[in-house]
């Protein structure tokens, strides 16, 4: 099952409360206080792996908590420190929070309702450590954008130890009675939203043609039907060619006409395609569809410019699928013409017979690879 969007609760450990207590040893007359710190709370991360492709997981385990701090005893023995949290989630993560006020728990609540004395506790200007890019529609803050594998982020801060007493001891109150409460961890509802990381995506009606495409020139094996909407969720494939060289191809379900207003399986998956560095139209023009191949491009292009203009800016090249149950050519020369028009290369393949593939690659690769950052060449010293 692909899930791309869940909402989760997160909260960071307590911190452990500090101790009161006095130093009682044989022969060692007014020995004064002695309790210890508490341990700090465990904070929560967010990791991107390499090994996961869907949020699922988090569907059905939506809450998570790191482990609280242990309390300080005497003799000045500081508590250990919680055990830190970490969830991982697919590369191409993005992270929205919005804080929440975190729960006590049973040993929370005692701390609170002690009869003890606790004073405040000055926490750190830097308790978040977020990225700086932030999104306040709606009150939700981009917290992280997971982009790279094994990449890290600190999304709940956990909660800082209480003192011990043996803190309070002065001049004119040698024997304190006072400690203080571990302070209680951060807490945020995250709303977790997947965008693919791919090179390529594909773009084009039901049954024009895409899954077969990603089977053929990747190790990707999507569903196959002769029936409308057969391809559900999006599907990534890795294509390789020679020369070391390889790229990420993208196949997102039809889009249809009206689909920005939720038409057919809508615009969700669209989302998918904003990382791409190139776009690929398929378009069915064996007749079979009973559509008209020149409209056909010119919905896909409008539908990606009402979804997104910065998409609909991406490179674009247009293919002309299903050759091998072309019996006429002159069909085809109307969507040649207009897509040399529009200023987009044009190529004639078949997936199920792999005609005109390699040339379709070669440009598909030329286009990643101009998109690709180049890096200045090291200065010889």
């Amino acid at each position: 099952m692909f899930v791309d969007e869940v909402e989760i609760t997160i909260a960071a450990g307590h911190g452990g409360r500090g101790a009161m207590s006095f130093r009682r040893e044989k022969f060692v007359p007014r020995g004064g206080p002695d309790g210890g710190d508490g341990g700090n709370g465990g904070s929560v991360y967010l990791i991107a792996s390499p090994h996961l492709n869907t949020l699922i997981n988090y569907r059905f385990h939506p809450k998570h908590e790191a482990e609280r701090g242990k309390p300080g005893a005497g003799a000045k023995r500081t508590g250990a420190n919680g055990h830190d949290l970490e969830l991982e989630v697919p590369i191409g993560t993005l992270v929205y929070g919005k804080r929440i006020e975190p729960e006590l728990d049973d040993e929370a609540r005692e701390d609170m309702d002690d009869e003890a004395e606790p004073e405040a506790v000055e926490t750190p200007a830097d308790r978040h450590e977020y990225n700086e890019a932030t999104m306040l529609a709606g009150g939700w803050e981009l917290v992280a954008d997971l982009s790279e594998g094994g990449q890290r982020a600190l999304v709940a801060r956990g909660g800082k130890g209480g003192l011990g007493n043996a803190h309070f001891a002065t001049s004119t109150n040698r024997a304190p009675r006072k400690w203080q409460p571990g302070l209680p961890g951060e807490a945020f509802t995250l709303r977790l939203h997947l965008k693919l990381l791919a090179d390529v995506g594909l773009v084009g009606f039901p049954n024009a043609g895409k899954s077969t495409l990603i089977s053929r020139i990747s190790a990707a094996r999507p569903k196959i039907g002769d029936y409308p909407f057969t391809t559900l969720t999006p599907n990534l494939g890795v294509v390789t060619m020679s020369g070391n060289r390889s790229f990420i191809v993208a196949d997102v379900p039809g889009l249809i006409e009206g689909a920005h207003e939720g038409h057919g399986l809508g615009d969700r998956f669209l989302k998918h395609l904003e990382r791409t560095k190139v776009l690929v139209h398929l378009v069915d023009v064996s007749g079979l569809s009973g559509r008209e191949p020149v409209s056909d491009l010119d919905v896909l292009r409008r539908e990606l410019r009402l979804f997104d203009r910065t998409l609909a800016a991406k490179p674009q090249i247009v293919a002309a699928t299903k050759m091998d149950a072309v019996v006429d050519d002159a069909q085809i020369a109307p969507l040649e013409r207009h897509a040399r028009e529009l200023g987009l290369p044009f190529f004639r393949i078949s997936a199920v017979a792999g005609t005109g593939l390699d040339a379709l690659l070669e440009a598909l690769w030329a286009e990643v690879a101009a998109a690709a950052p180049q890096h200045p060449a090291s200065l010889e010293t």
